[in-house]
């Protein structure tokens, strides 16, 4: 033989571990078999989490939703908001290209986040009415990239005015949120 004595030994190797779980799996009876399904429901059922009560959903739901809420907040600020107030995003400004490109990703973060946000609202009764009404306006924030390439200012006041409505939506329900800005791993991520 030409070859290496390594491909037999994998085979060799592969043959003797399937030969164990064939020999192991027709070695139970039909007794036992029944046993082991047995069993196997008793430790499904054992192995089952316990639900959290409604309160702790509750809990939680207004805490994802604050922090969901914040980094859009923060991203739509930071990246949207401020550049505009600047001048960023006029023709012929120095860095628009960029700020366009920083603000085109924050938008994309900001509304995962704001869907994300509206998602947690679900969970807790008071929060989700509050947040109902805001999401024919979050759905809309899809279209920022586009209307801010173009020049379109109201573009940016109207993911501020969707940033301030969930932000008040939230301090109604007693889940005040506040600003967070992410960082660039978070941005790049969408988490």
């Amino acid at each position: 033989m030409t070859g290496s004595p390594l491909p037999i030994r994998r085979a060799v190797v592969a043959l003797t571990v399937s030969s164990a779980l064939l020999v192991g799996g027709t070695a139970c009876s039909s007794n036992d078999t029944t046993k082991a399904k047995a069993s196997a429901t008793v430790a499904a059922d054992v192995a089952e989490p316990t639900a959290s009560s409604s309160a702790e959903k509750q809990k939680f739901a207004k805490t994802r939703f604050v922090a969901n809420a914040g980094l859009a907040a923060g991203a739509t600020y930071q990246w949207i908001v401020k550049p505009y107030r600047k001048g960023k995003f006029k023709k012929g400004a120095h860095g628009r290209k960029l700020a366009l490109v920083k603000a085109g990703v924050a938008g994309a973060f900001a509304y995962n986040r704001l869907k994300a946000a509206v998602k947690n609202a679900k969970g807790d009764p008071l929060l989700s009415k509050a947040v109902a009404p805001l999401t024919a306006g979050i759905d809309k924030l899809k279209d920022l990239p586009s209307k801010l390439r173009k020049g379109d200012g109201a573009a940016v006041n109207s993911f501020d005015d969707v940033i301030n409505s969930v932000k008040d939506a939230g301090k109604s329900a007693g889940a005040e949120v506040k600003d967070k800005v992410p960082s660039a791993k978070e941005l790049s991520s969408g988490s």
